[in-house]
């Protein structure tokens, strides 16, 4: 049990290490989400989250994976809290978890599009009209489907190498 003046620090560098649910290569700290760790007036350790999206299913998960892991170091009081403003953003995904995306074979996020400020419109329309091949690094790429196995991802194909991969969309 830590007792004591609360080491916001370790704290932080706990709930840093959560994995994502969706990306398990990626931690909460790596894909941005982790917005903060803080000590409350009584102890009480306040991590916040940022959903990458409003009604991400991922976000339980996230939660129950930071407090899990702090009370498991001995932090008693947990709470966490959701963030909305900011919204969350792709660019706010770590160099080093664009990194980790490539490795898995993953095309990471080009800059996210800039909007006015207020509501951001949900767009249906094509992703980027060419990602590089996280393979093979060819640009001879295409998309076969705007929808992958989460819906911030979508399926493309390498025409080089013949490899098909995900490619996470700009948010």
């Amino acid at each position: 049990m830590v007792t004591g003046t609360v080491d916001v620090r370790r704290a932080r560098h706990i709930a840093e290490g959560v994995p994502d649910p969706e990306l398990p290569m990626l931690t909460l700290a790596d894909l941005g989400v982790l917005r903060g760790v803080e000590a409350g007036d009584d102890g009480t350790i306040v991590a916040s989250l940022t959903p990458t999206y409003s009604g991400c299913p991922a976000m339980a998960e996230m939660r129950a994976g930071v407090a899990t892991r702090l009370r498991a170091a001995g932090y008693a009081h947990v709470e966490i809290r959701t963030v909305l403003d900011p919204p969350w953003t792709t660019d706010w995904i770590t160099p080093a978890g664009r990194r980790k995306l490539a490795e898995h074979g993953i095309a990471p996020p080009g800059p996210a599009p800039r909007h006015a400020p207020g509501p951001v419109p949900l767009v249906l329309s094509p992703t980027r009209a060419q990602v590089g091949c996280p393979l093979c690094g060819s640009a001879d790429t295409e998309e076969t489907s705007r929808f992958g196995a989460t819906s911030c991802k979508a399926l493309w194909r390498c025409r080089a190498c013949r490899e098909p991969f995900e490619y996470v969309k700009e948010i």
